[in-house]
């Protein structure tokens, strides 16, 4: 089964062949918001939906972390709680599902909380908690992570794949773009969708997106005992801040989205752009490493995309010797070295892991992949993965025309050389959510919150997952406030930098907008 792309987007991986949904990716669903067009929006700050009272005013008990952590995230200094919601917001009687939240107390006198998701979809936000620890927000304000519904430690939970399952998956390889081989990936995205309406049945799948999610935030705004919404969100959780501002305007005090996604963005140019991106931070890897005479890429960087190329085509046919039994796939290969251009920090461990393979073995480059799926040293998977399909099928109309596939992947190849296996055909197969078993719950409009108070948004100019652009034009759109990071990272508040960090934090504590971007 073709896996899809970026999630922070972690929005999103996207190798040709492999991790690439080109029309409904991370990076690429956000073409429409929770909220149809011309949808009714909530009443006032402090007005409880009808039939939603119960929820809305639960008593919270706060207790140890210890079993929550679902992805390796160290919960420890936080604590934890669940949050009932309805699975169906248009049934309150039906069937609940527990949001599981952490919380991080304020160091000082909280004034209040902020609620952060480190995007994904899918990815858990626990440990997000413990992001503004030593900044002037984690002084005056409780941080409040959590996992979104049917995400880690929340219940019931999306799942689709066994480990067994989900390692099998990593070394089937779908870069066969024949018809025939076009025809098997198919078969497998449609027994994929199958085997998620069986194990995580189709009521969760119907109710599992942004639509839903925003609704979360609300009661978990109201029963924390805020009048407004504080809110962080990295990547695919700029989507979320943007759809519950459309639907809940009055209720924000304060919004900082970073890594944003573009509500009106066609999604193929999304995912072009997103393809650019990763050729562009390709690149700034390639200038770092050839100042080194041992860069396992030589020391021309014109010459870099084929001597990549060199190194990673042999996998297709023999994996790479690990120590783990399992070696390291082609599919492995490239998904470890997309992991590695997320952030410069991991540029050295990508040098490392390049080198390795040179010499024959692939045990840090099947590591980065590992980080990027999910998966313990025990061979367990998180949800990510499923959560992650379950979400963006849920939140996108699913693309069904051959024609717009085919030429997405052939933009793509040309987009993004340093990924291009050379077996391109024009013709790409349909991705998962073509075969999903519910239909999606949003359509593409144009964001629209009028009344929303001043948003910041934070966008890095060589971001290889959410382009700069995208960024600019959501700050546009909300009426909002752009602060630009010049650097080749994806996301960047609270990351150490102090003109960003400073900035954010004088709007969350003071809610000092900038006057102007400050061009960190």
């Amino acid at each position: 089964m073709r896996k899809s792309v970026v999630r922070k987007c972690l929005s999103g991986i996207v190798p040709l062949g492999i991790v690439m949904t080109l029309v409904a990716s991370c990076a690429g669903s956000n073409s429409g918001h929770a909220e149809p067009a011309g949808a009714e929006r909530s009443g006032p700050a402090g007005t409880v939906p009808a039939g939603l009272e119960e929820f809305y005013s639960q008593e919270l008990t706060w207790g140890s972390c210890e079993g929550f952590s679902t992805d390796g995230s160290d919960l420890s200094g936080l604590e934890c709680a669940k949050v009932i919601v309805p699975v169906d917001y248009s049934d309150p009687r039906g069937p609940t599902a527990d949001i599981a939240i952490s919380r991080a107390s304020a160091t000082g006198e909280a004034k209040g909380s902020v609620l952060i998701n480190p995007g994904g979809p899918g990815a858990s936000g626990l440990g997000a908690a413990a992001v503004t620890d030593g900044t002037p927000v984690g002084e005056q304000f409780d941080t409040i992570g959590f996992d979104p519904r049917g995400i880690g430690a929340s219940t019931p939970a999306v799942r689709c794949l066994t480990d067994q399952e989900a390692d099998a998956q990593r070394q089937d390889l779908d870069i066969d773009m024949t018809p025939e081989g076009i025809a098997e990936t198919e078969a497998e995205n449609r027994d994929y969708a199958q085997k998620c309406a069986e194990r995580s049945g189709v009521e969760l799948l119907a109710h599992v997106g942004t639509y839903e999610v925003i609704r979360d935030m609300d009661v978990i705004r109201s029963v924390l005992g805020d009048e407004k919404l504080n809110y962080l969100g990295y990547s695919y959780g700029t989507r979320l801040g943007s759809s519950y501002a459309e639907v809940f305007p009055d209720r924000v005090r304060a919004m900082v989205l970073d890594g944003a996604l573009d509500p009106e963005q066609d999604p193929v140019e999304e995912v072009i752009l997103q393809a650019a991106g990763f050729q562009a931070a390709f690149g700034a890897f390639v200038a770092d490493c050839v100042k080194s005479q041992d860069c396992p890429l030589g020391t021309d960087p014109a010459a870099a995309d084929a001597r990549f190329r060199a190194l990673v085509d042999p996998l297709v046919d023999t994996p790479a010797s690990t120590t783990d039994p399992r070696g390291l796939s082609y599919t492995d290969a490239i998904t470890g070295v997309q992991q590695a251009l997320y952030s410069p920090s991991l540029w050295g461990l990508l040098r490392g892991g390049l080198s390795s393979l040179a010499d024959g073995t692939g045990d840090s480059l099947l590591r980065l992949a590992d980080m990027y799926e999910g998966r313990a040293d025990d061979g367990s998977y998180s949800n990510l993965n499923d959560a992650f399909n379950a979400i963006r099928c849920a939140d996108d109309p699913p693309e069904t025309d051959r024609a717009v596939t085919g030429e997405a992947d052939t933009r793509y190849r040309e987009a993004a050389p340093f990924l291009d296996d050379g077996r391109g055909t024009g013709n790409a197969p349909l991705d998962v959510c073509a075969f999903w078993p519910t239909p999606n719950t949003s359509e593409p409009h144009t964001i629209d919150a009028p009344g929303v108070p001043p948003v910041v948004v934070v966008s890095t100019t060589e971001d290889p997952a959410t382009p700069y652009q995208a960024g600019v034009d959501l700050a546009a759109q909300l009426g909002g406030s752009l602060v630009t990071y010049r650097g080749t990272q994806h996301t960047v508040v609270f990351d150490g930098e102090a003109c960003v960090d400073d900035a954010v934090s004088n709007y969350f504590v003071d809610l000092t907008v900038p006057a102007a971007d400050p061009q960190c």
